[in-house]
């Protein structure tokens, strides 16, 4: 093991010994819940074990608050998301549900769509969702929208190129 391997432990160590309380609690105080902080300190350790930069934090517990921010922004879209499908799976009769397995799938694509969508402007992102989920056409969705066809256009390509990109970063990670 290198040198630089070594100082990274061991001040990856130091940042979790001296901030780890700290973030739980602070977790705790925004969740109600200390089963859900003490996920989210833990994801945000991985974060920045994943980061390798824990030579360079000068100011840790905004460094750690920003990232658990992050994260606490991604647990609540997520279970906004849950809730809409279970909202959703309730509406359905009862014979056109579809087998928990076949639930537990969906709930998970549509977790991985909302990311892939997540940082897109809302105007961009409806005309995505009207044509790759309604299968609207593009003067459809132009005449939905109030737009141009050619705006709309521009609207898919970039929605197109940010879940490419989108695609891309998940697999670094």
């Amino acid at each position: 093991m290198s040198a630089n391997d070594l100082s990274l432990r061991s001040a990856i160590h130091e940042l979790y010994c001296d901030h780890h309380s700290w973030l739980q609690r602070w977790l705790r105080k925004r969740l109600g819940n200390a089963f859900d902080a003490a996920d989210l300190t833990q994801d945000t350790f991985v974060r920045v074990i994943k980061a390798r930069n824990a030579l360079e934090i000068r100011e840790p517990r905004p460094y750690l608050s920003m990232i658990a921010k992050g994260l606490l922004i991604d647990l609540f879209r997520r279970r906004s998301l849950e809730q809409s499908y279970l909202e959703a799976l309730a509406a359905t009769p009862e014979g056109e549900q579809p087998s928990l397995e076949e639930q537990a799938i969906l709930l998970q694509a549509l977790i991985e769509i909302d990311r892939m969508l997540q940082g897109l402007g809302p105007r961009v992102k409806q005309a995505f969702i009207l044509s790759q989920f309604e299968g609207l056409t593009y003067p459809q969705i132009a005449e939905r929208l109030g737009i141009s066809a050619r705006t709309v256009n521009n609207y898919m390509a970039k929605a197109m190129e940010h879940c490419c990109l989108m695609q891309i970063k998940l697999q670094l990670t």
